[in-house]
This record gives structure tokens, sequence and C-alpha cells, in this order.
């Protein structure tokens, strides 16, 4: 399959409006940026701080998979939901394989146990909660009881999740 790391970032950067648009350092540094303030409470520094774009493939392909969970939770691919993947998809260079994983990965996504199960750290549980945050705009009941569902299973305290929703809104 190609590269999970070119489709998540192309998936956030398709995201209109808001944080996203201005994710001129890209969709997994803002990403690695959103899990960071969660957890820490604070911006990472400007200089000398982590690469948010060091994200290995396996984290990649995890972050996909929930992102993919989060956008079929209420059952159904929406209008714009649609919009914003074939875009992430064309951007991204999706060969047939990867096309074919994708397709599939919407037939019978994952569940949140199973994406729990593969996260190693806190801070990969921070990445992947955002990743599939910035996924969807959680309009319906399914999407946020998704949400609040991926955040018990891997762990997250409460304030880091209302962090991650206050910078995604900000």
């Amino acid at each position: 399959m190609a590269d999970s790391r070119r489709i998540v970032d192309a998936l956030v950067r398709s995201r209109s409006g808001g944080l996203a648009a201005g994710a001129a350092l890209g969709g997994l540094a803002l990403i690695g940026s959103l899990a960071y303030r969660a957890l820490r409470g604070a911006p990472p520094p400007e200089s000398g701080g982590p690469d948010f774009t060091e994200i290995d493939e396996d984290e990649a392909r995890l972050m996909l998979r929930a992102m993919v969970a989060a956008t079929t939770a209420d059952g159904m691919v929406d209008a714009a939901e649609r919009k914003r993947l074939d875009t992430a998809v064309a951007d991204a260079g999706l060969d047939p394989d990867g096309r074919s994983w994708l397709d599939r990965e919407l037939a019978d996504p994952a569940d949140v146990d199973e994406i729990a199960e593969r996260v190693a750290s806190p801070d990969a549980a921070a990445r992947i909660f955002a990743a599939a945050r910035l996924a969807i705009d959680p309009d319906t009941l399914q999407e946020r009881q998704f949400l609040k569902m991926l955040a018990e299973a891997l762990d997250l305290p409460a304030d880091a999740i209302d962090r991650v929703e206050r910078n995604i809104a900000a």
C-alpha cells in the first residue's frame, strides 16, 4: 500500500477552514502538535522540540484506521466526508492496492478496542485521538460517542481531550 503517512497528511490538509487550513507544517505536524498540547497543556517549544513528522508507517496506518472508523461511526459517509476522502486519496497518489485497502476499511472499519490495543504510549494515544478527531466534524450522536469510546479505550485523561477540542476549535 502507498505510504499511510501521506494519506493521513492529505486527509488532515483536506479539512476546510480553521486550524487544519493553516497547517503550513503539514497534517502530521498538526496532529503531533495537538497531541503534545493535549498531554502537556502547553505548545511545543519553537526549537529543540520533537519532530512531529517522524511517525512510523505502523502508527500512521493506525491513525488512518482510526480516521476511517471515525468517518464511518454514524453508519454513513456523507458528501463532505466523501469529498475530503477522495481529495486526500488523489493528493496522496494512492495506488490500486491502497485504494482496495481503503475500500475494505470503509466497508469494515476497525473498532475502538482493536485500535487501542495497538497503541504503545500516551503520546501515540493522543496522536491517534487527535487524528480521529480531525477526520470528522462530530455532528452526530454516533460520532461523538465513537470519540468518547476511543478516548476511554486509549486511556486519555479528560483534560487532554478537552485541550484537543479547544485547539481544533481555535
